[in-house]
């Protein structure tokens, strides 16, 4: 099956204007164990500019008939998943496709699941890349967006869910056409699923799973439904354009191959999010922030769209800010006590410093030559395009301001919506809205590759001290501008082991003049990058490190604490912190840390990295008996029942770690 290139697409919008599709799916035969297909019917009405050729894509069981303005295509002129349309003229044309299409178990188009605890069958499809294809023909790329009408056959007693509300007309299901959206958004999800339904500023919500989870859905429906009017309501404050869509379904289906879609007006999660034992508040919070960044797609990636996929870096970027930054401004879950950046950073954050510094890394943004076909576009799914690019747009946000950047954004959504737009597009919204010179930034941070490191030297003289800020740029050749924040702070003058926060102020690097002394006597600590604005490892000077290593658990901001064990951590990966040092201050602190997510980085990076990956065969079984007996220390420390979310991640760390096989020697 011939992957779509950059250049097939390019010429086949310039031929072709697609105006709508009307897609019929018959999947009565759904629950019969041998009905490997189903039946897909499907009207396509679109205008061509001139005479020429081109061709739908279409990967089904059988091509039953084809017809080009009520004429015969031979189905042999199906090549791989290519059925040429030749001979077109200028004008208004009409492509009719009757086909079998095959169930998918691999969550490639139309999935099928049966529910061994009840023999329930449920259907839903994942459109995304190449898939609509295995669905119903379509002309397969971003940038050519249409209304879709879909009407779906259903066994009685089903549920059938789509982009619009659905009416239940006998055995079947009519959805309301959508607005013009991609081919790759269409969703519909059919079978006996529970739901729980309710109604927000006049529109209808509701949440969907399979029967079998039915009671563990609605344990936690409340809550869910608590963080999606939250965000909804968050959104609607930050964007000038309302929600696009008639309805916000969200459908938590078996065997998802990802975390989510944002299939616009139903967005489809993994049932794991439909929580069947004990979790924690992390897990929360992250559930709670996977429902953000899909509905952040509802505006960026569902109604304004890229024109091809070298820009899903964007579509994804920008999700995953919007995601962390609404979850941590809005009130509901039962994480509210906890700061999404804080996970952010202990977690997501290194996802894209260690793809960054190996030697598949790659820009943000790719030049366009980098992502010729639909199948290098897949490359790119990583966490440069996550979580790097949502560091650059929290860096963004922090050297424009979140005024101007919301200005920006707000001018993008209205010069595009329910079109396409490019990067540079997104730019000059931005540009429109600030004096500063975005293009100039958008080159350095999102064309480059690499992390920059920011090294902390300080002179200081009686009550006086000067810090500067060395930038090392030598990972992708040019320098990048930062603005950070500076946090200066002492040790408790109580004669606890605390730190006390003295000022934080803010400073631009590289610095547009040089830094005044600061009066008040050399701090005890000095953490450059602290509340984590900027994407960039951090060197402290040697008495804040001295500082760091041995009283770390007192720093007063979660936040920042993520920042220092960032740096320890990239020290030991950089092999300027030998392990021991990392492992001592892991016993020390973590007793003490009231951060979950903390605690499960500082225990992940320990047990996967410094245990099972940098310490040799001769000293691994005391860092795995080290590190046991932290995990027996806190589940001491947790009997009496008062963090039940701590007590947890100690006993599954602690299971890892005395599971983990003996070290092997060669020779």
């Amino acid at each position: 099956m011939p992957a779509l290139t950059r250049d097939e697409a390019q010429t086949r919008a310039q031929l072709i204007d697609v105006h709508r599709y009307t897609v019929e799916l018959d999947l009565t035969h759904a629950t019969d164990p041998d009905g490997e297909t189903f039946d897909s019917r499907t009207a396509i009405r679109f205008s061509a500019r001139a005479d020429g050729a081109t061709f739908v894509e279409l990967n089904p069981a059988e091509l039953r008939s084809a017809t080009l303005d009520g004429q015969p295509l031979d189905p042999a002129a199906l090549v791989g998943n290519r059925l040429a349309l030749d001979g077109l003229t200028a004008g208004e044309h009409e492509l009719r496709v009757d086909a079998a299409m095959r169930y998918s178990r691999t969550g490639e188009g139309m999935h099928r699941f049966t529910d061994p605890s009840d023999g329930e069958t449920y259907t839903y499809s994942q459109m995304f890349m190449e898939n609509v294809q295995r669905v119903f023909p379509a002309f397969d790329q971003p940038d050519l967006k249409a209304a879709f009408d879909l009407t779906v056959t259903a066994p009685e007693g089903w549920t059938v869910l789509a982009n619009g509300i659905t009416e239940h007309l006998g055995g079947t299901w009519r959805a309301a056409t959508t607005p013009l959206i991609s081919t790759y958004l269409v969703a519909v999800a059919a079978g006996p699923y529970h739901s729980v339904r309710t109604e927000h500023r006049g529109l209808p919500f509701g949440i969907h799973c399979r029967r079998s989870l039915a009671p563990f859905m609605d344990a936690d429906a409340d809550e869910i439904l608590d963080i999606t009017r939250a965000c909804f309501d968050r959104f609607h404050e930050k964007f000038d354009e309302p929600y696009p869509f008639d309805s916000y379904d969200q459908a938590f289906v078996p065997e998802f191959n990802e975390g989510a879609m944002e299939n616009p007006g139903l967005v489809t999660f993994r049932d794991e999010y439909v929580f069947r034992s004990a979790v924690t508040d992390t897990e929360r919070q992250s559930r709670a922030m996977t429902i953000a960044h899909e509905m952040a797609h509802m505006w960026f990636g569902d109604l304004v769209t890229l024109r091809w996929w070298d820009d899903i870096w964007l579509n994804e970027s920008f999700a995953e800010y919007m995601g962390f930054q609404t979850t941590a401004e809005t009130s509901a879950g039962a994480a509210r006590s906890m700061d999404p950046w804080t996970a952010f950073g202990i977690a997501r954050k290194t996802w894209g410093y260690d793809a960054d510094q190996r030697p598949s890394t790659h820009p943000v943004a790719p030049d366009p030559d980098a992502v010729p076909d639909t199948a290098s576009a897949l490359l790119n799914f990583d966490g440069i395009s996550y979580a790097k690019g949502a560091g650059a747009l929290r860096q963004l946000v922090a050297w424009l301001g979140e005024k101007d950047f919301l200005a920006g954004i707000n001018t993008h959504i209205a010069r595009h919506k329910f079109a396409n737009a490019t990067l540079d597009d997104f730019i000059d919204s931005l540009a429109h809205a600030t004096d500063r010179d975005v293009h100039a930034w958008a080159k350095a941070w999102l064309r480059t590759t690499g992390v920059d490191t920011l090294t902390s030297k300080v002179l200081h003289a009686g009550r006086e001290w000067t810090l500067t800020l060395d930038r090392d740029t030598d990972t992708h050749g040019g320098g990048r501008p930062h603005r950070v924040a500076i946090g200066v702070y002492d040790r408790d003058l109580s004669g606890g082991p605390g730190l006390v926060l003295r000022e934080r102020y803010e400073t631009d690097i590289p610095a547009t003049e040089t830094a005044p002394p600061r009066d008040g006597g050399r701090p005890a600590l000095i953490v450059p990058n602290d509340q984590d604005l900027t994407y960039a490892k951090i060197r402290l000077d040697d008495t804040s490190r001295e500082t760091a290593l041995r009283g770390l658990s007192g720093v007063p901001d979660a936040l920042t604490r993520a920042v220092l064990w960032n740096s320890l951590r990239d020290m030991v990966r950089d092999g300027e912190l030998d392990c021991g040092s990392y492992l001592t201050a892991a016993l020390t602190h973590l007793p003490g840390e009231s951060d979950l997510a903390l605690v499960q980085g500082v225990l992940a990076f320990a047990t996967a990295h410094i245990a099972d990956r940098y310490t040799g065969p001769d000293e691994r079984p005391a860092a795995l008996a080290a590190l046991g007996e932290l995990c027996r220390d806190l589940i001491r420390r947790t009997e009496d029942g008062s963090h039940p979310g701590l007590r947890l991640t100690a006993v599954r760390a602690a299971i890892d770690v005395a599971t983990q096989p003996a070290p092997s020697r060669c020779g």
